[in-house]
């Protein structure tokens, strides 16, 4: 005990050389605050370490394989599934926080950015070049990093998984060493082209840290349009939502999508009512908008249309297109219209029309509207599998209800097509409990200050626990595929022999030690 003692006061001495005392830290508050995500903590990190540069994060990893010590990522923050969470104390958290450089090749259409980059900062540095990129980030974007993203795979904004607008990465192996894939692993080459022999890149994304730590990503780059159309629906049922929401994927016209059922319409998206997030809106909406006039435009119809249909709504899905001009955006959302109406009804516009305005907000939902605890769980599914899978989980909850009453349990659920094939189905658990350092530090101090305060609900965080693993394993019975595995979702379970075989021995080569982000993968 004494020699492990030592050999990590040498390595935090190492670690302090490397990016200076002043970003390396040690008490015990921030990390305690690095080893809690929105759901759960972990052990304590023996150090929290921010390099500033490639360099600097290479021979941070390097340090720590020389005395096999564990290490994990952590970028904005929002995992909810243990992701950068230690399983073991005495490991190493890498916070991503410094490593801010954005190279913007416009003529090349490529933009390489360092892994600490959130995705609001590429779009505010890629807006005054009238440029995105074909995914351009999740919801919590404020927070979420891109080499977080890489690691974990996101969804939300534009077109398809983060990972499809991937074109090369450089990561740091479990050895130190900094592996470059595609075109940008030659001596004379650039980061332009990923397909450049078998694809390595996607070894690295979906591997939430476990095969190497993101380093620099570069993506590809298209032209923003700033024409677009908005528009909601409502629906009756489950059903009669998904089956618009697979017509609609399969034309492929649409920018953007999501549905919400009734509890998330009436909590987490219609609580939004203070004059202070009115004047955000506004403000956003503006700024988004193609001329003063649409912008006034559009605040006047979301005054006038005001939320009652929305909240009103058992299901409502909402659609944003973009086109090269106006009549462009407004052809592909005519025939969205054109499917929806067959399966529901148009509502007000309000929830796009700020989406668009305002794509990265704040993390307040990671409470509920009262202020409850809150815990996500998603699976991806091939559209004839949503049915049964709806029923299933229907019939948990109607199962567990009145436990679920008793502690004051309640959930929601949100839904998206991603491309032709695949239907997200994220339901949420919501219950009264005491909220972590995560929250106190991640959410808005004003909007804290406006919820109720829960005291510590241990009884209900048992149940909750319990609920959440029941789920999964309905997730997983019914062949349901994930993003941001952690080390919470079955990736290695009943899978292919050979592909676990092969993923091990990748694991193998690239991380000798173990010591990149232990349990991730379930490897």
């Amino acid at each position: 005990m004494a020699s492990m003692a030592v050999a990590g006061t040498r390595l935090i001495d190492r670690l302090a050389d490397i990016v200076g005392a002043s970003h390396l830290l040690t008490d015990e508050a921030e990390r305690r605050f690095q080893a809690t995500d929105v759901y759960n903590a972990g052990e304590l990190p023996l150090a929290v370490v921010r390099p500033g540069s490639v360099a600097e994060l290479q021979a941070v990893v390097a340090a720590c394989a020389q005395t096999a010590t564990p290490i994990s990522v952590r970028g904005g923050g929002a995992s909810y599934t243990d992701g950068y969470l230690h399983r073991s104390a005495g490991g190493i958290t890498i916070d991503t926080s410094r490593l801010k450089a954005i190279s913007i090749d416009a003529h090349n259409g490529v933009v390489t950015v360092e892994a600490g980059v959130t995705w609001a900062e590429l779009h505010e540095a890629l807006r005054p070049h009238g440029l995105r990129t074909p995914f351009w980030g999740p919801f919590s974007g404020l927070a979420a990093t891109i080499g977080g993203s890489m690691s974990q795979n996101s969804i939300s904004h534009g077109n398809g998984v983060s990972a499809e607008s991937l074109l090369n990465i450089e990561v740091i192996t479990g050895t130190g060493e900094l592996l470059a894939t595609g075109s940008a692993g030659s001596a004379s080459g650039a980061a332009f082209f990923r397909h450049f022999g078998p694809d390595l890149a996607g070894l690295f994304t979906g591997d939430c840290g476990a095969l190497g730590v993101k380093a620099r990503i570069s993506l590809k780059l298209q032209r923003r349009r700033d024409a677009f159309a908005a528009a909601s629906f409502s629906f009756d049922s489950f059903d009669a939502m998904h089956e618009a929401i697979r017509r609609i994927a399969i034309e492929g016209v649409d920018d953007e999508n999501f549905g919400l059922d009734a509890a998330l319409q009436q909590g987490q998206i219609g609580r939004n009512d203070g004059v202070d997030a009115k004047v955000d809106i506004a403000r956003s909406v503006m700024k988004s908008a193609t001329s003063f006039g649409s912008g006034v435009k559009s605040l006047a119809r979301m005054a006038i249309a005001g939320d009652r249909a929305l909240k009103a709504a058992n299901y409502a899905v909402h659609y944003l297109t973009d086109g090269v001009d106006q009549a462009d955006a407004d052809g592909k959302m005519a025939l969205i219209r054109r499917i929806a109406a067959a399966h529901g009804s148009e509502i007000a516009n309000t929830v796009p029309i700020v989406v668009r305005g305002m794509p990265f907000a704040p993390l307040a939902n990671a409470l509920g509207p009262k202020g409850e605890r809150w815990v996500p769980m998603h699976t991806l599914l091939p559209h004839d599998r949503v049915p049964a899978f709806h029923r299933a989980l229907t019939a948990y909850w109607d199962e567990h209800s009145a436990e679920m009453a008793e502690h004051g349990i309640f959930t929601g659920g949100m839904f998206m097509a991603v491309g032709a094939s695949a239907f997200v189905y994220e339901p949420a658990i919501y219950w009264p409990d005491a909220r972590s350092l995560f929250h106190d530090r991640m959410i808005p101090a004003d909007h804290l200050a406006s919820l109720p305060v829960h005291a510590a609900a241990p009884a209900a965080r048992a149940v909750v626990a319990r609920l959440k693993q029941g789920v999964i394993d309905l997730m997983h019975a019914h062949g349901g595929a994930h993003l941001q595995i952690g080390k919470v979702y079955p990736l290695l379970e009943g899978r292919n022999p050979a592909s676990v075989a092969l993923l091990r021995a990748i694991k193998a080569a690239l991380d000798p030690h173990g010591i990149l982000n232990p349990g991730a993968l379930g490897l």
